[in-house]
Formats: structure tokens, sequence, C-alpha cells
């Protein structure tokens, strides 16, 4: 099993991202989160990693373990109301994690959070990234809003810009 991923790991390229991930889907999921952010007191980040090194990967990190190191290193926790989120995909894996500061994580199940990750993972699947990128998005940000449903548009507190790492 090791091998398996280490070669998927090896032959997925940045320039695989960057097929996937235009510049047109960029801006429709940048535009997506502003909007939603919108209507809620949470925060969003959107961040697609192509592959990982191979250390991470001859030590076995698991795709939620690097999603909960990306969640730290963007710092994704430091918001007034302990309410960010981070939209995690991992292209070799085929994987989405969701990770949630506590504001959140406290008030939305686990199930909640996996059951977005599936949709999106269908869509990506499909050849559908923009779509299923924007849809987890729209999801998340119900959730926000059911929970923290005090909007302040001009209270950006994290960018909206999504990262390819």
């Amino acid at each position: 099993m090791k091998l398996v991923r280490i070669l998927r790991h090896m032959f997925t390229t940045r320039w695989t991202a960057r097929r996937l991930f235009t510049r047109d889907a960029l801006a429709k999921i940048e535009a997506a989160i502003q909007e939603v952010e919108s209507r809620h007191a949470g925060e969003i980040r959107f961040v697609v990693e192509t592959s990982l090194d191979f250390v991470e990967l001859w030590q076995n990190v698991t795709p939620r373990e690097r999603a909960i190191e990306v969640f730290s290193q963007l710092g994704v926790w430091d918001t007034e109301n302990n309410n960010g989120v981070l939209i995690y995909v991992l292209l070799a894996d085929h994987d989405v994690e969701i990770v949630a500061d506590r504001g959140i994580a406290k008030r939305v199940s686990r199930e909640d959070w996996e059951q977005i990750c599936h949709e999106m993972e269908a869509h990506y699947r499909a050849g559908r990234f923009a779509e299923g990128s924007v849809a987890g998005i729209h999801a998340v940000g119900r959730l926000l809003a059911r929970h923290f449903p005090d909007g302040r548009p001009d209270a950006n507190e994290l960018s909206n810009q999504p990262v390819l790492l």
C-alpha cells in the first residue's frame, strides 16, 4: 500500500493541480468564500495540496494529519470567535478534509463535515473541480450561518484567496 501511495504522489504534479484548479476555478472559489462569509461571522480557508513529500509519505502522514498541520500553519485557528474552517484537498490521495476550530467544531458533528467532504469528492471524481469546491464552500457556509449568524461583511479575519501548495 505504501508503494502505491508513494508512486501516486510522485506522479501527481503541480501541473496536475493547475490543470484541475485553473485561474477561473480559483476565482470562483474565492468569490464563493467572499459571498458566504458575508452571511455569517465564520471564516473559511481553501487549500489544495498536490502531493506530500517523500518523508511525509514514508512516515505515513494521513491527509487528516496534514490538514491539521496546514490549519495551524495558516493560522485558521486565529479568529475572534474560534470559528475558522479549513477545506483541505489532497489531490494525490483524492481526499478532502475539513478542519474546524473549536468554536464551530463543538457545534457541528464530524458526520456533517464528512458529508460535505463526500459531496465534494463525488464532484471531483466527475471532473467538476470548480463546481465541487463551490458546493463545499456553500455547504460549510450554511453550517457557519446556522451557528454564527451574525455576519459582518467588513470583518474579514482571514484571506479568501485559495492556496495551492
